[in-house]
């Protein structure tokens, strides 16, 4: 389906002469990333230069993108706004709140009882403000994204960390935080600092079981988790026009767990295939004219040492299938490695489960790929081993497959499909174990693995593969089997071996589909009644944070030292807890749970000052609120890596926090604290973490008279026994963002801004 033709082709008919001016600007060849970037400027045509890692830059993306979970909130966000419509193309695509149990029809139906109040909030809203509703089971956000609104050359935000799924189609497209999509849509500038350039360059050509997935998860090892942070990863490379679209999409997407700004690839063939495939024969069209611009120029590809700041080199030749985990995407493993790896680390060798699909992975080549080798059960008289679930991404790859007889593949070998949705992958997974307290295996074609990501339980070991890969090993029964090498007795007795995986990369026949789901908004929507009840437990109507009282912070309290790592998964857990997405008060309750107390070692018990006794964080948090007291939340090395969520930021500012302190920051979590008129603060010393003591008084100094860019703020630490530590914080705010602060956050400043403008 063609979206947005016009606006496509506003982007490329400007695209020429703005990327002319930006070569000539910055005196030498450009990469795409710097193509695409300032083409966006929210200025219009690039007039300075700004220097990687240090300049913010306001851009004016072309659209935004929000899934159910967070745009519920986001949505709250922009209700209190003041605007009549969005400024950008938006869309709300209905696939977190889908919980996996029995199957695709039983949990869909089951997920439009239990959110029936919730999509009618998001689909009322959709209508008023001229926003785009894509129903539950009409897909993923990123499948659906990549399908219909991802073009060459453009730029989008989306409320979820993998938004830079749509790099495999040459867009910039990042993850961001409700906060800022309410900035563009509400016609704003958007906020980013110049990132930081890392270059990838791919020779050779996959083969046998080595797939797309394998890239991206021995990027993974290389750059760990922090390794990208406040990057774009451009990949380049004859290897990179060698495998198609939606492979280039699953390697961007789990960008994400590299902490990546984004990732993307320059346009090919394999791009414009995919957008004729996918009914987009005009936009292919429109890009194969300006193709030399959606492209890094020819220079950078020749000696791209002078165009990065860093460069990786990877020969697909050589490379062969990789397995990450456990608890960590960045554990890298190559499968040759890997059964040494199992009986070394002692993890459990029994396979329990392996689930396929999902946003990074569920193209059709991707079902293609398993398919072939589910098929081969049925042929070498095997039996699934371990329970096996399939993850459509969207309802036209679910409908294409079904046609192609590929879920009867699955379903042969006992697989059960699952609703067109994000479920176990997010934790939505009513998974059935018998005894929880038993260490276990899973292995996944999913992106992230932390601890208790998947099913809640922190005794099961989630391992990432390629959807061969996890279709074999479910196979094989064993995470020390090796489907490239190893034999599996079949129900015959017979000593069998796998054939290697064949794909397809765009169906013979073509896409098809009944109803993809989408359903437009009302032209007008001025008539349309938002309403939300009083005592609903899923949705709440937001009250403006309080602005800042313009002294410097004294006499807060310690909130939480958290010990190691601190996802958001920790900070503001998922699962059953995505019901309250749409519920400041009730989310919050959730807070930092998961999150490791450093002084006793514990999860959710932290001292209260006022009772002298330890209780959950959420309650402490409560009771210093109650009191008046402010309290600080103090964190280790990338504090907030993982998700987008902005709940991880609202939830200790609507409970009373003010400052959160750490060794080092994921990138969408500082925006996100930034956003909500929060402190986002990191130790000058990182050392220093060790003062901080359990009973501390914090006093946060310099903030009445010298809170400017790039002048460290100073906090004292009074301790209870006598005597006193005085240590330095840095801080990224820029003078806009010092603004946030005193404002009370960014929104309260769109809202004044909407109240002048209405008053003259």
């Amino acid at each position: 389906m063609a979206f947005d033709l016009e606006l496509i082709r506003s982007v490329y008919e400007k695209f020429p002469e703005r990327v002319k001016k930006a070569r000539k600007l910055l005196g030498r060849p450009l990469t795409l990333s710097e193509k695409i970037l300032y083409s966006h400027l929210f200025d219009g045509e690039p007039t300075e230069v700004f220097p990687r890692a240090k300049a913010y830059v306001n851009f004016a993306p072309d659209r935004v993108a929000m899934q159910d979970a967070t745009a519920q909130m986001a949505l709250l966000q922009f209700m209190l706004a003041g605007k009549d419509t969005t400024a950008v193309p938006t869309t709300v695509h209905c696939d977190h709140l889908i919980e996996a149990e029995k199957g695709a029809k039983h949990d869909l139906s089951t997920a439009l009882h239990q959110n029936e109040e919730v999509y009618h909030f998001l689909s009322s809203v959709s209508n008023k403000y001229g926003i785009g509703f894509w129903k539950p089971g009409a897909g993923i956000i990123h499948q659906v994204v990549l399908e219909n609104y991802a073009f060459p050359g453009g730029m989008m935000i989306g409320t979820d960390s993998h938004t830079p799924n749509a790099g495999g189609l040459g867009m910039i497209a990042i993850g961001v935080g409700g906060a800022d999509a309410v900035d563009v849509m509400a016609g704003m500038a958007w906020e980013l600092k110049m990132p930081k350039l890392i270059g990838v360059k791919l020779t050779g050509k996959l083969n046998g079981w080595t797939s797309a997935k394998d890239i991206i998860l021995r990027v993974a090892g290389i750059l760990t988790v922090k390794g990208g942070t406040g990057a774009i990863v451009e990949y380049f490379g004859d290897g990179a026009e060698s495998f198609s679209a939606t492979g280039k999409g699953t390697i961007c997407n789990m960008g994400a767990e590299i902490g990546a700004t984004t990732s993307l690839f320059g346009y090919d063939e394999k791009m414009s295939e995919y957008l004729a495939a996918t009914g987009r024969k005009k936009i292919a069209a429109m890009a194969d004219e300006i193709k030399e611009h959606l492209r890094a120029d020819k220079e950078v590809a020749e000696t791209p040492k002078e165009y990065y700041d860093q460069v990786i080199e990877i020969n697909l030749d050589e490379l062969e299938p990789y397995i990450n985990g456990p608890y960590t995407p960045d554990a890298a493993w190559p499968i040759s490695q890997f059964a040494e790896a199992v009986k070394k680390h002692g993890w459990p060798d029994e396979l329990e489960v392996g689930l396929i699909g999902s946003c990074t992975n569920s193209s059709y080549e991707d079902m293609t790929r398993a398919a072939s080798v589910a098929k081969q059960a049925k042929e070498k008289h095997l039996k699934a081993k371990s329970e096996y679930t399939i993850t459509p991404g969207s309802e036209q790859i679910r409908f294409t497959i079904e046609r192609d007889g590929l879920l009867d593949d699955f379903t042969g070998m006992g697989g059960v499909v699952l609703a067109n949705a994000c479920g176990p992958c997010i934790g939505q997974w009513a998974r059935h174990v018998t005894d929880p307290n038993k260490k276990n295996s899973i292995i996944t074609s999913f992106n992230r693995n932390f601890a208790k990501r998947n099913d809640g339980n922190p005794n099961t070991h989630a391992f990432v593969a390629s959807p061969e890969i996890v279709t074999a090993m479910v196979l094989g029964g064993k995470l020390s089997f090796n489907p490239l090498k190893d034999t599996i007795k079949n129900s015959k007795g017979e000593e069998v071996m796998l054939d290697v995986p064949v794909g397809i990369e765009l169906p013979p026949k073509g896409f098809a589909v009944d109803d993809p789901g989408f359903e437009a908004p009302a032209k007008d929507g001025s008539k349309v009644v938002i309403s939300v009840a009083p005592d609903s437990d899923r949705l709440q109507l937001l009250q403006p944070f309080a602005p800042w009282h313009g002294a410097d912070l004294k006499n807060l309290r310690l909130l939480i030292k958290a010990k190691g790592k601190c996802t958001t998964d920790h900070i503001s857990m998922a699962g059953p807890w995505l019901k309250y997405r749409g519920h400041l008060d009730n989310i919050s309750n959730n807070l930092l749970m998961g999150a490791t107390n450093y002084f006793n070692e514990e999860t959710n018990s932290v001292l209260d000052i006022v009772t002298g006794k330890y209780g959950k964080v959420c309650d402490v948090a409560r009771d210093y609120k109650s009191h008046g007291i402010g309290s600080v939340i103090v964190g280790d090395e990338n504090y907030g890596e993982g998700s987008s969520r902005e709940h991880a930021a609202m939830e200790p500012r609507h409970l009373g926090v003010v400052a959160v302190i750490v060794k080092s920051f994921a990138r969408i979590h500082e925006t996100n604290l930034k956003k909500q008129g929060m402190l986002a603060l990191t130790f000058a010393n990182n050392d220093d973490y060790e003062k901080i003591l359990e009973d501390d008084s914090i006093d946060i100094i310099g903030l009445e008279h010298d809170f400017v860019p790039g002048k460290p703020l100073t906090l004292v630490l009074n301790h209870s026994k006598g005597g006193s530590d005085t240590i330095k914080v840095n801080h990224t705010y820029n003078d806009l963002q010092i603004d946030w602060f005193k404002a009370g956050s960014a929104l309260n400043m769109i809202r004044a801004a909407e109240k002048k403008e209405a008053s003259l």
